[in-house]
């Protein structure tokens, strides 16, 4: 057993990053305390697409039991063009799929998804939970690490995580390379029972309707019960230098209305009165120094087109659990183990998400020879998830 069992972890972070993190390292007989920024743990957001590379960590971690009978089992992925209804492609998630990847796709929604992670921590005596706690330094004596947040408060581990997300504290300190990335991307959002939904032909799809600087995504949650539904837009006055007041509903409407008369009903499932500007980052290595390291978004951030933000946050968490239980004396050892094994992998979903992006949201000549590539694939067709899907094993 590591030396570090006798000392516990800090986790600065309590989001699904944080709470996996903190459930992997008591599999491994490890103490941590989880420090929260929020008055209370919880997740901003709507529906979380897992892959079977999650679904294999989320077993292992042991919540897929509580957590199946509020996620729904993907049948198909599908695209669709939205200028004229046409499908494209599709990825059968069938028995196939499920067979290769060791795994089925799953859809939750995030608030689930963190509540079956932070229930499975509560219920373990190696994890201590705490809230309102903000980040502000900390110091690396090389045998131990003290952090010093907002309310006065100190805590010493073996080692600090910072899983702090997209404006990470932890990575301002480690790394110092200034804000995210802003992308231009405008994303809407809204969860509607699945009653009110007029088109019910995709029942158990994750179906994503694609157009020029536009996509819309839809798929149910909560055991089929409602239906989630992602609008997006390309901002063209981002394009044109305009950093302010970009991507608001009027432009929203007018990117859409391009599209047909069905896609632009269903901007009717979203809200109008919040959006979320899309950011990532440029990836770097140098996520560790010293006994001090970052884990998901605040280490590799990345766009939403891959739908991997999360699954990598969990992949994450599970082989640095591994690295800290063997990590002997040398916490840093483990640490920069950590992230030569991940670092690869991880910066290769953003970098990927980017150009799926500019695939998906493109027009023209582009549009066109995308559109007849994509006729070209049979639904057993995993070539370009093969890498992603079949993931990483459980360290022994």
């Amino acid at each position: 057993m590591s030396n570090t069992s006798g000392r516990e972890i800090i986790v600065v972070g309590g989001g699904i990053g944080g709470v996996a993190m903190a459930l992997a390292l008591a599999k491994r007989g490890l103490r941590s305390r989880v420090l929260e920024k929020a008055p209370e743990f919880g997740e901003i957001g709507y529906g979380i697409q897992q892959g079977p590379n999650a679904y294999r960590m989320l077993d292992w971690l042991g919540v897929m039991k509580a957590l199946e009978p509020q996620a729904v089992f993907t049948k198909n992925m599908i695209l669709i063009d939205a200028l004229t209804d046409k499908e494209l492609t599709r990825i059968s998630c069938g028995p196939a799929f499920h067979q290769r990847f060791g795994a089925p796709y799953t859809v939750v929604h995030r608030r689930d998804l963190h509540g079956a992670l932070l229930d499975a921590c509560r219920q373990r005596d190696e994890i201590s939970l705490h809230t309102s706690k903000e980040l502000v330094d900390f110091t690396d004596r090389g045998t131990s690490v003290i952090a010093r947040f907002a309310d006065g408060s100190e805590y010493e581990g073996a080692a600090l995580i910072g899983a702090d997300g997209l404006r990470s504290r932890a990575r301002e300190i480690v790394i110092g390379d200034g804000p995210p990335r802003p992308a231009g991307h405008v994303t809407y959002r809204g969860v509607v029972p699945f009653d009110q939904i007029k088109d019910q032909s995709h029942f158990d799809d994750m179906v994503i309707w694609i157009g020029p600087n536009l996509h819309f995504v839809q798929y149910r949650l909560r055991g089929g019960t409602v239906m989630n539904n992602v609008a997006t837009v390309v901002s063209g006055k981002f394009a044109r230098g305009e950093r302010e007041n970009y991507g608001g509903p009027d432009e929203l409407t007018e990117v859409f209305s391009r599209t047909t008369p069905h896609v632009q009903e269903m901007l009717s499932y979203v809200g109008k009165d919040k959006n979320w500007m899309l950011h990532d980052r440029d990836p770097l290595p140098g996520w560790t120094r010293g006994n001090v390291t970052l884990l998901g978004d605040a280490a590799h951030p990345t766009l939403q087109y891959l739908a991997q933000g999360a699954c990598m946050a969990i992949e994450d968490a599970v082989v640095l659990a591994a690295k800290l239980e063997k990590a002997g004396k040398d916490v840093n050892a483990a640490l920069l183990a950590y992230e030569k094994e991940r670092y690869l992998r991880a910066i290769r979903v953003p970098i990927t998400a980017r150009i799926f992006g500019e695939i998906i949201h493109c027009d023209g000549g582009a549009r066109d020879l995308r559109n007849h590539l994509m006729a070209q694939r049979t639904p057993d067709t995993t070539w370009e998830v093969d890498w992603l899907y079949k993931g990483i094993e459980v360290p022994a």
